[in-house]
């Protein structure tokens, strides 16, 4: 299981949101390629990188920050906000992201994913943020009437590479992950499961290891690290002792 650090990019600077407001805001960095490099000094493989004022205008709006943090960092790239066309997708892997994740556009219109994933097979991830189990869109500001899990269960057998599910209620807030709503998710699906939202210290961690023989295979993790809640090369050592221990039971 990968521990995936997120770098949320809000007028050119490292933020952290609560709950995906975009008036409750902490300030970490004036450098998002600099905490990025912070991540991938500590272990990290893959970094999740969000931009948020790309999610409400609905296109890209800190392009400068995320080229900045592609050339600063070798580990892989993973990007949502704002990404609602396929030149976008088309902008972003020429680029050298490793994969894009379409969130709002992917309950507005289903076909572009799937269209996309033709385009750029293995690159494609689909977004899921969930309120009480139904998705949100545009920046989490509007919730709809769709449930996550049925919108999951919408892209099987599409090429998405990876489905992200985030508990909107718990982003931010470090008051543990949704392990049994990701759990459903990942049953009722065959696509790859990255959980998102809530995570707060090495228990939660361990909380989510089980899942990984289902196919959950990743967390991202924003505010405990920033915190100082969990330290990412001892979250990282433990996740890859406990790997190595599943293969001799």
């Amino acid at each position: 299981m990968q521990i995936i650090p997120a770098v949320d990019i809000k007028n050119g600077k490292c933020v952290r949101l609560l709950q995906g407001r975009m008036d409750a805001e902490t300030v970490f960095s004036d450098d998002p390629s600099a905490m990025a490099k912070k991540w991938e000094d500590e272990g990290a493989r893959i970094i999740h990188v969000v931009d948020l004022d790309g999610a409400v205008k609905k296109e890209p709006q800190n392009t400068d920050s995320i080229k900045q943090i592609i050339k600063k960092v070798k580990a892989d790239i993973q990007i949502g906000g704002g990404i609602r066309n396929l030149e976008t997708i088309e902008k972003y892997i020429s680029i050298g992201v490793k994969r894009v994740v379409i969130g709002t556009e992917a309950i507005i219109n289903p076909k572009f994913v799937k269209e996309a994933c033709k385009l750029y097979p293995g690159h494609i991830a689909v977004g899921i943020d969930a309120k009480e189990g139904y998705v949100a869109i545009d920046g989490w500001t509007k919730t709809t009437k769709v449930k996550a899990i049925d919108l999951a269960k919408e892209f099987e057998n599409s090429g998405v590479s990876v489905i992200i599910f985030t508990d909107i209620y718990r982003d931010g807030m470090q008051t543990g992950i949704n392990v049994d709503e990701t759990r459903k998710i990942k049953e009722a699906i065959s696509i790859p499961v990255i959980a998102s939202g809530g995570v707060s210290n090495i228990d939660d961690i361990l909380h989510l290891i089980p899942l990984y023989k289902i196919g959950v295979i990743g967390v991202i993790v924003g505010r405990a690290l920033y915190s100082n809640s969990l330290n990412l090369s001892y979250a990282i050592s433990i996740v890859e002792t406990h790997g190595r221990a599943s293969l001799h039971i």
